[in-house]
């Protein structure tokens, strides 16, 4: 699950014009089009985890390859974020929205058919793509329609109940339909969704201007590279791959180096450098990272467990995750209002402590038996966790920025978050062996890295 990408324009700037004259109706028809767009995104990281066994049983595929599937995504996604954002404020928010929503519908349509595992993982990354092309424009569009600040306020805390509902919905969907048609099923879902979004933001509504900023496509091409070969390393490193590891690993810091050279001297940096040096940037990067990097460990690793050691079918597996994915449905509202009174940060410090007491509980379960209302224990202070944390990232992200800069710094939170998603699933895939001792171990490492990133974040802002 990724939170909302800011591409936010000013109030009063070109959105004010662009929704003059609208309806209500029209303006509320567009929002859940968009709603339904990130929704569509959403789905699309959860609904595949319960469908993890029958993927490796169906193709044969190694855990490996099953972090594969998974991370192609987030890789793409993550790594192109830092450009989508330029891509749809030079070609128009609402051409980057559409291109991505059909590319999606036609990926997960040919994901549907995928003969083997790595055809699978190309065509996940392709999702990944068209995941990024239409979520940072997806804000730009929701700032347009609703140019007042508490009437974007409202507009963006009903685009957050109903994407987080892709959480709650996720893993029950996916069960239901690998138990109807198997794996193949949770594809062809996004079908019908990507022609019900783009049938409701048809029309002027859904408009955003053309606009003159360049993009450095090479310094993202090594982004991109940086991020695929440190994901490789991890993964073949978990595997006991040791060539494998090294050889990607050499590979990641030398495009990596590329990125920082081509970034130094570069007139479209990807990375801003007024962004990346405002105050508290750094606590609000990384409060993103860890929330992602824990949530996408755990499911990864639960998945496999609840079918594999509770002999779950994939419709219980997606029962059992309800105490997690149904708070980030209902809490944002609630959230919102926190951070209203109080502010962001303790509503983050919050979902950060709770994530970390989810997953330390999770390791418990294990090395007690794995009983279920001990798990469920765990599920649900993960799921409060995250439906504190991400909503209040938003809010923390915009107050940090500097002035006509949300949208670059909304685009490099996501980005990073999904980084943590890529290294989560990549780290905690590595530590599960043969044992419960191992699986233990792999669930611990998210609640360790909680607590710290909770220790730093604390003392970041009373530095601040």
């Amino acid at each position: 699950m990724a939170a909302p990408v800011l591409g936010a324009a000013p109030a009063g700037s070109a959105g004010s014009a662009g929704s003059a004259g609208l309806s209500a109706a029209t303006r509320l028809r567009a929002l859940l089009g968009i709603s339904l767009g990130y929704f569509m995104v959403l789905l699309d990281t959860t609904v595949l985890s319960v469908a993890e066994p029958d993927v490796a049983s169906s193709l044969g595929s190694s855990t490996a390859g099953l972090q594969w599937a998974v991370t192609g995504y987030s890789v793409a996604f993550g790594a192109l974020l830092l450009s989508a954002g330029a891509a749809a404020d030079r070609y128009g928010a609402h051409r980057a929205f559409r291109f991505g929503i059909a590319a999606f519908g036609a990926g997960s349509l040919l994901s549907a058919f995928a003969p083997d595992i790595w055809t699978l993982v190309l065509l996940r990354a392709v999702l990944g793509v068209a995941a990024a092309a239409c979520v940072p424009a997806s804000m730009a569009l929701i700032t347009r329609l609703y140019p007042e600040p508490a009437e974007r306020a409202r507009a963006v805390a009903v685009w957050a109940a109903v994407s987080g509902c892709a959480m709650a919905f996720g893993p029950l969907v996916g069960g239901v339909l690998v138990d109807l048609a198997g794996w193949r099923a949770v594809f062809l879902v996004n079908v019908p969704l990507a022609v019900l979004v783009l049938g409701l933001v048809a029309g002027r509504a859904v408009y955003g201007p053309r606009g003159e900023r360049r993009i450095d496509w090479w310094a993202q091409l090594a982004a991109c590279a940086t991020l695929a070969l440190a994901t490789d390393a991890l993964i073949a490193l978990g595997n006991s791959d040791w060539m494998q590891a090294s050889s990607a690993g050499v590979g990641a810091v030398v495009a990596g180096v590329g990125f920082v050279r081509r970034e130094r001297r570069s007139p479209a940096p990807v990375l801003q450098p007024a962004v990346l040096r405002a105050r508290g940037m750094g606590a609000v990067l990384l409060a993103g990272a860890t929330v992602n990097f824990a949530m996408l460990g755990v499911l990864f690793l639960l998945p496999l467990l609840l079918q594999g050691e509770l002999g779950m079918s994939p419709t219980m597996a997606g029962l059992a995750f309800l105490p997690m994915t149904l708070p980030p449905g209902f809490n944002p509202l609630l959230t919102g209002r926190i951070v209203a009174k109080v502010g962001p940060w303790k509503p983050v410090l919050g979902g950060l402590v709770l994530l970390a007491v989810g997953c330390a509980v999770f390791a418990v379960a294990v090395l007690c038996g794995t009983p279920y209302p001990l798990l469920a224990v765990g599920l649900l202070a993960a799921g409060f966790g995250v439906s504190f944390a991400l909503p209040a990232l938003i809010t923390a992200v915009v107050t940090t920025a500097p002035d006509g800069s949300a949208g670059a710094a909304g685009g490099l939170l996501n980005a990073v978050r999904q980084v943590g998603a890529t290294v989560g699933v990549a780290v905690t895939g590595a530590f599960v062996g043969g044992s419960d001792g191992g699986l233990a171990v792999a669930l611990l490492v998210p609640a360790v890295m909680c607590a710290l990133s909770a220790v730093l974040v604390r003392r970041s802002r009373a530095a601040g």
